[in-house]
Formats: structure tokens, sequence, C-alpha cells
């Protein structure tokens, strides 16, 4: 008997599913479940994942939101069928762990990217290390992104980082809005490098760290590495394949 854990957004879409299926099916724990069903947008896939990647169960979701690159198709048929008939990605996130003004430590993980944002009209002024090298001396920006392959095609994107196939096992780091270096594009690296970066100037160039969604403010200095030990399962349909969609983004990217 498959039993499935269910998270619905509270969206209109996700709502009308969620009368639906909670008719059809038990709401199991997520500890009992055999899959973890998300009938929402990315954004909600993104929170769900962090919050219960714990319990090591497959998730499966459904597109209620906009664009959806982390779902499937919101089409409601038998569901025990579909989820048998799904093809299986394995992730790794990136595991965040920041020091801030009064030296207080904090700790996110990240599915998509780790983004550094200026917090005031002043540049930000940082410095990045990739391993035990100095990539950047001195980055005069708005400040800098690392997106693992599976981020690579959201905002990432949109600063005009490279796109990476799912299983190239690097990370996009993409400067945002370079002054200093101005010519500098960013770098593509190894997924087992560990990236640092210092805020060279965070009493009056402070700056604010981003996990996918999750903000800590007032940073001194972060370190980013892939989690190894944390392996996130997503299911999608045969014909939303994420190694697929990947691909025609990159096609798209390189006829534009």
């Amino acid at each position: 008997m498959i039993k499935f854990h269910f998270k619905f957004d509270k969206t209109k879409k996700a709502e009308k599913l969620k009368k639906k299926y909670l008719k059809l099916y038990k709401n199991y724990s997520p500890r009992s479940a055999n899959f973890i069903i998300v009938a929402g947008g990315d954004g909600f896939m993104l929170n769900i994942l962090k919050r219960l990647a714990k319990y090591k169960k497959p998730f499966y979701g459904i597109n209620c939101g906009t664009f959806g690159f982390l779902m499937n198709n919101n089409v409601q048929i038998n569901l025990e069928k579909k989820i048998t008939k799904t093809n299986k990605v394995t992730i790794n996130p990136l595991e965040l762990n920041a020091i801030t003004l009064g030296n207080k430590k904090k700790k996110l993980m990240a599915i998509n990217e780790v983004s550094l944002f200026r917090q005031s009209r002043q540049t930000a002024s940082l410095r990045l290390i990739v391993g035990k090298k100095i990539i950047i001396k001195k980055l005069i920006s708005d400040g800098i992104l690392i997106s693992t392959p599976a981020g690579s095609t959201a905002y990432n994107l949109s600063v005009h980082g490279p796109i990476l196939s799912l299983n190239s096992g690097k990370l996009a780091v993409t400067p945002i809005s370079p002054f200093r270096p101005r010519r500098w594009k960013g770098k593509i690296i190894s997924s087992l490098s560990k990236v640092t970066v210092k805020n060279l100037d965070f009493y009056k160039r402070p700056v604010a760290a981003v996990a996918d969604n999750i903000e800590i403010r007032n940073i001194k200095f972060l370190s980013i590495k892939k989690n190894k030990k944390i392996k996130i399962n997503l299911l999608f349909d045969t014909n939303r394949s994420l190694v697929k969609r990947i691909k025609i983004e990159q096609l798209r990217k390189n006829i534009n």
C-alpha cells in the first residue's frame, strides 16, 4: 500500500487540489509515508524540501504556481499510477555557515542558490576565496551568487550566469552588477569546493545573505559547501525530466 504525505500551498489551485486528494487519500505523517506530495510553486517546494528532507522520503511536486521548474504538471489522474512511472533525481543542497555582526553564527541550507546583496546605498566590497585560493581580492558590486545546477536556470540565469548540467558536478559563481573588476563574468568551480566570502567593510557596506528565500543580514563572513550527507530525491514525470528541462534552457540561451 502506497502512503502519501501531502503539503498544499494556500493558492486557489492548491486548495482545489487539496479538497480532491484528501477525499481520495489519507494524509499520513511524513515519517510513515512512502512519498511526500507537494502542491504549490517552486518557492513553496523549496520551503517544504528544507523542512522535510530529514525524513529521507521522495518528493513529488504538483505545479499550482506559475513556472514550476521543480514541479510536475497538474494533471489530475490516479496518483498511485502516476508515482510508479516517475524518474528520480537526487540532489545535494548547499550548506551556508555565516558570522554576522556581534559574531553570531548562523547556518542555513540552500537548494537553488546562496546570494549576497548590499543592504544599503553603498556597493558591497567582497573577497572571494575558493578552497585556499583567493579568486577575487576585492569585488565591488551589488553582490555575488553561488548556484547549484538545479538553481542555475533561476536567479543565476537572470544575472547572466551559466546554466549547469544537472550531473556536471559544478557550481556557478556569478557577480551581481560588478563595478570592479568590471569585466569579471564569474567562474564555474567544482561542487566539492568550499567557497568563502568575506565582507571587507561590514560597517560601512553591510550585506545580507539569502539561502533560496531565507535571509540573514549584516554578514561579516560566510562559507558555502555542498552537504554530501543530505540527499534529496525529486520525482518527475517522464515528460517533465529536470535534466531535459535544463538542457532546453541551455539551448535557448545559446540561441539568444
